[in-house]
């Protein structure tokens, strides 16, 4: 079973920083901690990368309570950050297994792939750098967070 994982996040302001040094940052908009498993292929990165900018997250311009537009049609920005902890299992014992993981040759061409996909839409997207030890900031907007599986 194929399983991609993003944690997906409306949030009014988000940056990624490698050793002090600011790599991605982003505005309005989302955003994605990617988890590859090891069995995913390009129809999951289509699928999430559809889903990411469809999904119906931001309200009208009313500034109603409901989602009626999606992160293209308000124009937001993106930013998206490698996860394999995603994958981390902690049924057993005191340390996660990261056995569903796609190794790190794999899971860094499915990655750069899927970001690849974004961009085709058009809006900004922004990224860490995968393999880094990153340190996040997300100004969390609702908050909005979902989990989204393929």
């Amino acid at each position: 079973m194929n399983i991609m994982r993003v944690i997906i996040q409306r949030v009014k302001s988000s940056q990624v920083s490698v050793n002090g040094e600011i790599v991605g940052k982003i505005e309005r908009g989302l955003n994605l901690l990617v988890g590859i498993a090891d069995t995913d292929t390009d129809a999951e990165l289509d699928w999430m990368a559809r889903k990411c900018l469809e999904l119906r997250l931001f309200p009208d311009a009313e500034g109603g309570d409901r989602w009626q537009k999606s992160v293209q049609e308000i124009a937001g920005e993106l930013l998206v950050v490698s996860q394999f902890t995603l994958y981390g299992d902690c049924r057993k014992g005191r340390r996660p297994s990261f056995d569903r993981s796609a190794n790190p040759s794999q899971a860094e061409e499915l990655y750069h792939s899927f970001v690849a996909k974004l961009r085709t839409s058009g809006l900004k997207v922004e990224t860490g750098k995968f393999g880094a030890m990153m340190q996040v900031s997300i100004e969390n907007d609702g908050p909005v967070t979902l989990i989204l599986e393929r």
